[in-house]
């Protein structure tokens, strides 16, 4: 009971009327008296039988039901507390392009939801680490900041789509953005995770001096470049409905192999689904670094057992009471 607490414990005083009726019971007991007159006792059987042993089993049954039912009203939950604990782990923030040209699919079903899907399955394997998450295309901003609560940032991953910002490709602000959540961690590994499928071309912030001021803060940038060589078939919505058309895929290498560069991480480019899910396997060999997370425990109510057994005892005692251990009045 020691992780048990009780929301009305004044109920506790009720218990004490327990052993009061007990006492009554018994005292009132001592004063029923039969005088039946024989001339002998031969054919009287012995009182000492099993039925005699245990008369007073059904008044001691509705005693512990009583206690029971007492416990219950006082309501037992089970002890919040907050838990302190050690893990292995490092703080990963994935920056992720969505912008139109992500809905190309030359990945299937398109290059957004693989990236979405393999993205799902590398938290999932990661659970010791704190993970992030940064969109961006014109501009950019933090769907999910550094949490272990994986089924919180999932649940914001399966909402990201494109066209939730300004078109365009602000690479530079969506790796400062990433920079920015993770400058202040005390990891000793901080890392990124940078896709995209194009070029830069809008934001406030150059790719390389994003790059810099990773490598300042000791961050170290993974680079994934999206899409096939050559052309890739691109959804357009007409007046006859959906219709395809090829167009160049066009991203800019040289920046992304840079910004690994600059800061000790590594460029990798996904010209299908499996090359994708390869390099999170490989990103997945990271190193770790121990992190402090707090656990917060909620609240459950536990007085349903002490309910059930009460009806139980009450029900057993009712079930003697009218069958073996009947008595004639």
């Amino acid at each position: 009971m020691t992780n048990i607490a009780f929301v009305n414990p004044e109920y506790f005083y009720l218990l004490l009327l327990i052993p009061i009726i007990g006492i009554w019971y018994f005292l009132q007991r001592k004063k029923i008296q039969s005088d039946i007159l024989f001339s002998d006792t031969s054919g009287i059987k012995d009182g000492n039988t099993l039925k005699n042993k245990l008369i007073h089993l059904p008044f001691l049954l509705k005693l512990l039901t009583g206690a029971l039912l007492i416990i219950a009203l006082a309501r037992p939950q089970s002890t919040s507390s907050w838990e302190d604990t050690t893990t292995e782990g490092i703080d990963i923030i994935l920056s992720m392009d969505i912008s139109g040209s992500m809905l190309a699919e030359d990945l299937k079903p398109n290059r957004l939801e693989a990236s979405k899907n393999v993205a799902l399955n590398f938290i999932s394997k990661r659970v010791n680490d704190r993970i992030g998450l940064v969109v961006f295309s014109g501009e950019s901003f933090t769907q999910c900041p550094l949490t272990t609560d994986h089924n919180v940032l999932i649940n914001l991953f399966k909402d990201v789509k494109s066209g939730m910002i300004a078109d365009g490709t602000a690479i530079g602000m969506g790796l400062a953005t990433a920079v920015n959540r993770l400058k202040d961690s005390k990891a000793i590994s901080r890392v990124i995770i940078l896709l995209t499928d194009g070029v830069n071309n809008q934001g406030l912030v150059a790719p390389l001096t994003a790059a810099e001021i990773a490598e300042k803060f000791g961050i170290r940038v993974y680079t994934i470049g999206v899409g096939t060589q050559g052309y890739a078939p691109y959804p357009f919505q007409t007046p006859f409905g959906v219709q395809y058309q090829d167009i160049e895929v066009q991203i800019d290498e040289k920046t992304l192999q840079d910004i690994a560069t600059i800061t000790d991480g590594k460029y990798f480019r996904a010209t299908n689904n499996k090359s994708l899910e390869e390099i999170y396997q490989d990103i997945n060999k990271l190193e770790k670094s121990k992190i402090e997370t707090t656990e917060y425990h909620k609240r459950k109510e536990e007085f349903l057992p002490f309910a059930l057994w009460a009806l139980f005892f009450l029900c057993l005692s009712f079930v003697l009471k009218t069958t073996f251990l009947k008595s004639i009045p």
